[in-house]
């Protein structure tokens, strides 16, 4: 892929065009990443890379319209789009809630103040599919507390300069402020976050766009390194709300320990990217993803696990 619109030129023509939700769902996506992008100064072919997967996340937006969903009955129920009734995955639920318990009992709550920086060192084994080269990264980063300041990320060994946020705003919120403004009640979680926030509907009401909204926003909420107290068990509980979660056992993560992992199995692009937790304590391991080359051309397989974090005073200080 050389062109980051390419998935928008190629969406079939012939498909029905995007609802007004979809669109203003879809434009939302691709700003929230071009403001993000904005705050890297660095080479151009990151910022591609972040504005394909906007791309592809609108295209995303366009297959689940026409989706067919299930019903609770069994049967095929009415398009995407609509509120038909859909079934949850009961070993899905066992181990999201676990997950959340053991969050519960082992979590270590923090106040970091507004002047200090998140540190995170997160170990990335990449598989490439075809030839089956393993290559390991180790990314640190320091991340403002209030994003007021600097901050210093990095991705699969490539340093990236953050400026400050200013008025930008991205998902997740990267001011600690904004993260302990978040619901820690789980459905009401789903509620802040699917849509954008902006919607004041039930859950009965979700159509299977806003279910794929919030388990993609929970997911990315599930990534950054520290929360508030009590938000991330709520995350857990949250993902065990979504119809379409599914359990796959036989996974490891990239410290070689054995779990099941978590997917969201109705949606064709989160093939092959998972959750991994332990099977017996419930303990979040890591992330399997799939990522693919900017020609296209070589797809790999990432796992990756949090190796360490901690509350620091300034850049590049370790704990």
């Amino acid at each position: 892929m050389t062109d980051e619109l390419e998935l928008l030129r190629n969406w079939d023509a012939d498909a029905a065009p995007l609802t007004e939700p979809t669109r203003a769902q879809a434009r939302h996506r691709l700003l929230n990443t071009i403001k993000r992008t904005e705050r890297h100064p660095g080479p151009a072919p990151s910022r591609r890379h972040a504005l394909r997967l906007a791309a592809a996340a609108v295209v995303t937006m366009a297959v689940a319209g026409t989706a067919v969903v299930i019903t609770a009955d069994g049967d095929e129920g009415g398009r995407a789009g609509t509120n038909a009734p859909r079934m949850r995955n009961a070993a899905a639920v066992t181990v999201l809630n676990g997950a959340a318990a053991f969050a519960s009992r082992h979590e270590k709550p923090v106040a970091p103040r507004d002047d200090q920086f998140i540190y995170s060192k997160r170990v990335i084994e990449e598989t490439e599919r075809k030839t089956g080269e393993v290559k390991t990264y180790v990314d640190e980063n320091w991340d403002s507390v209030d994003g007021s300041k600097r901050s210093l990320t990095m991705e699969l060994g490539r340093v990236i300069w953050e400026e400050p946020m200013g008025k930008s705003s991205v998902w997740p919120p990267r001011e600690w402020s904004k993260l302990q403004k978040m619901p820690t009640d789980p459905e009401k979680l789903i509620q802040a976050i699917a849509g954008s926030g902006t919607s004041d509907k039930s859950l009965d009401d979700f159509t299977e766009w806003d279910w794929y909204d919030a388990y993609f926003m929970l997911g990315e909420l599930l990534k950054w390194p520290v929360l508030p107290e009590g938000l991330r068990p709520a995350a857990y509980q949250a993902l065990a709300l979504v119809p379409g979660v599914r359990t796959t056992p036989g996974m490891k993560d990239s410290a070689g320990r054995a779990g099941v992992g978590i997917s969201y199995a109705e949606e064709p692009r989160q093939k092959d990217k998972y959750l991994i937790f332990d099977p017996r304590s419930y303990e979040f391991l890591g992330f399997r993803d799939v990522r693919t080359s900017r020609s296209g051309k070589q797809t790999y397989v990432q796992l990756s696990h949090v190796v360490e974090w901690a509350i620091v005073d300034r850049l590049k200080q370790y704990p």
